[in-house]
């Protein structure tokens, strides 16, 4: 932009950006596509643990492999991580995350995306569970706690999974240093996935329970982001439909719009 005044620059430069509207149909359908893939995976999981064959037949190598793998150092991390994602951990980290994002956002987003976030995984996992009433592996191959739930899907997958995918959303709407963004975006895409292998370290799980945990997780909190991102533009046209100028009324590029009563 050499030779340009600044006031120039500046109008380049806004006028280069993607428009608004672009970008909010190609978050949504982003957004789509990830539940969409993450749901027709998560049934064809379920069909194929329900038949019995296909994906099934990679529960028992893996399960084997996690216990040749056992080791008292990786037990310990196993131990922590499965803790961390239980019926305490999970709840208390969501405590967590939601004080600290509505503390520096001042407003009941945090609120309600986790609240419903994390009450909608609980419904899931329960209702999945009751259909399934899987059997969890034999107890000869299990690890400490030991639990006699039904084991399709991972209940500790997929409430970390809801949990992480909205931790990291907030994230991306409130921090305002790209380097804590991708941060907390590293750490919410580990999170889940040590949870997961932590599960069938443990013997806990089969591996096929895990991965329906993270997808049924990915599905259902792309769902509620993806309500929340419409929400926010349904309240964007509203608030421009009241006040058309907008918060840059008289700025460079503004444009007049007329509304109808």
């Amino acid at each position: 932009m050499a030779g340009m005044t600044v006031p120039q620059a500046a109008d380049a430069a806004r006028r280069a950006r993607i428009p608004a509207h672009v970008t909010f149909f190609l978050v949504v359908a982003a957004l789509l596509a990830v539940a969409a893939f993450a749901t027709h995976s998560a049934v064809e999981v379920y069909e194929a643990v329900a038949a019995g064959d296909g994906i099934e037949a990679i529960d028992q190598p893996v399960l084997h492999a996690a216990v040749d793998a056992r080791g008292p150092g990786w037990t310990d991390v196993a131990v922590a991580l499965t803790g961390m994602a239980g019926r305490i951990g999970t709840p208390l980290l969501g405590v967590v995350a939601l004080v600290l994002f509505t503390w520096h956002r001042r407003d009941w987003t945090p609120t309600v995306l986790l609240l419903t976030g994390l009450l909608g995984s609980l419904c899931l996992t329960v209702v999945g569970k009751r259909i399934t009433d899987r059997v969890r592996p034999p107890r000869e191959f299990m690890l400490p706690p030991y639990e006699t739930s039904p084991s399709f899907p991972s209940g500790h997958t997929l409430n970390t999974t809801v949990l992480a995918v909205l931790v990291a959303y907030l994230a991306v709407i409130t921090a305002r240093h790209v380097i804590a963004r991708w941060a907390t975006i590293g750490l919410c895409t580990a999170d889940p996935m040590c949870v997961g292998l932590s599960r069938v370290y443990l013997g806990a799980h089969w591996a096929t329970d895990v991965l329906a945990g993270l997808l049924v997780g990915a599905a259902w909190a792309c769902s509620v982001v993806l309500a929340h991102r419409i929400w926010v533009q349904v309240r964007h046209r509203e608030k421009h439909a009241v006040d058309p100028a907008g918060p840059h009324e008289g700025g460079p590029g503004a444009t007049a719009v007329t509304t109808t009563p």
